[in-house]
């Protein structure tokens, strides 16, 4: 199991030393930084959700990053909440992947994929009118964007136990698909109010069987998931990312300190590579990494919005061990180097984050 530097720190000063941009060994790999490109949703999938051809292209001029992670990628049609998202669950989806995992190797990078099922975050036009599934039926606020346009999000219908068994290994097909495709590992999609988080949290699950209730209820399905999938990849190869502070989708819970440290030490015993961690430093919220950070013993990676001199700090005082970067990974493919040189930044561009084209995804320059 990889030792995070916090912990090694105790034994060796020389960890306190570590960079933003000195490589790591991830698991099995070796990374040439400490910077990850976050998972981000980017809306260009084609028909049949497989991967737009430019997704490899996009992919690629980001291979300077420790590590890639993919936007979110469903397990199967029933895991589908937004147009024009890719998949994993298809003979063409895994191809169209394939492009991309060829292109990464080629330019030198590491990609894993992360795996998605959005629960209650859809609505009946994508699933033949049938109605989205959750833990329990409770409707998230907002709307979702349809082939047939933004539709407010319905009532979900609450899963039978007997139901759980069945996406349990559509996650493990989805990792399988991931092996085929050429990935590097995959990352479980636990967080933002998804399916996996819905049952974590109480704000959405009331359950009363096994898979509600207690700490340990809620949190066993996600494990279940959890285990198939590193049964496909073993050790070294499978992340979970968390956001036990976010609002986001309309979730809340009583006590995330309680329900995501039991969720990170289970996870840390089961081999988990990684715990990807949602955590910014905002309207004075508390923040929950620090204390999931001394549960888990393996590589710790924070997203919180950081920029390169926040990142690097972090780093120094052992606060995590990889940094994740969205937006400005989006809109600057060589962020690595120009955080190295001390570089200007391009400035992301919001109106083309989602949909389109090459516009506001792989037409971002370079430095000459």
């Amino acid at each position: 199991m990889n030792v995070s530097p916090s912990k090694s720190s105790l034994a060796s000063g020389a960890a306190r030393y570590q960079s933003l941009l000195s490589p790591y060994r991830l698991g099995e790999l070796s990374l040439s930084n400490r910077m990850v490109l976050a998972p981000m949703t980017r809306s260009r999938a084609l028909e049949g959700n497989v991967p737009n051809p430019l997704a490899a292209t996009y992919y690629a001029q980001r291979a300077g990053a420790g590590l890639i992670v993919t936007e979110a990628s469903q397990i199967s049609p029933q895991g589908v909440g937004y147009i024009r998202t890719p998949g994993i669950h298809s003979k063409e989806q895994v191809a169209g992947w394939k492009k991309v995992t060829d292109a990464v190797h080629r330019a030198g990078g590491k990609i894993f994929l992360q795996l998605w099922h959005v629960g209650r975050i859809s609505h009946p036009d994508f699933h033949g009118g049938e109605l989205p599934v959750a833990p329990s039926a409770v409707a998230a606020e907002g709307t979702v964007f349809t082939p047939k346009g933004p539709q407010k999000m319905v009532t979900p219908r609450a899963l039978a136990a007997s139901e759980l068994p069945g996406i349990v290994e559509q996650f493990k097909r989805g990792a399988e698909n991931a092996q085929e495709a050429g990935f590097d590992g995959v990352e479980i999609h636990g967080a933002n109010g998804y399916l996996l988080d819905q049952f974590t949290r109480d704000g959405t699950n009331k359950r009363t069987d096994a898979y509600g209730g207690s700490v340990k209820n809620r949190a066993r399905f996600p494990l279940e998931v959890a285990e198939a999938v590193i049964g496909v990849w073993g050790p070294g190869r499978v992340g979970y990312r968390i956001a036990p502070n976010s609002p986001f989708n309309s979730m809340a819970d009583s006590n995330p300190v309680e329900i995501f440290s039991y969720l990170a030490a289970e996870l840390d015993a089961r081999g988990a590579v990684y715990l990807h961690v949602v955590d910014p430093a905002a309207d004075g919220a508390k923040r929950i990494s620090p204390i999931l950070q001394e549960i888990f013993e393996g590589t710790y990676i924070v997203n919180g919005g950081f920029d390169a001199e926040a990142a690097d700090t972090a780093i120094h005082h052992a606060e995590t061990d990889l940094a994740a970067f969205g937006k400005p990974f989006l809109a600057n493919p060589d962020l690595p180097e120009r955080y190295r040189i001390k570089a200007a930044l391009n400035a992301a561009d919001q109106a083309t984050f989602y949909a389109g084209e090459e516009k506001g995804y792989t037409d971002y320059p370079a430095l000459a």
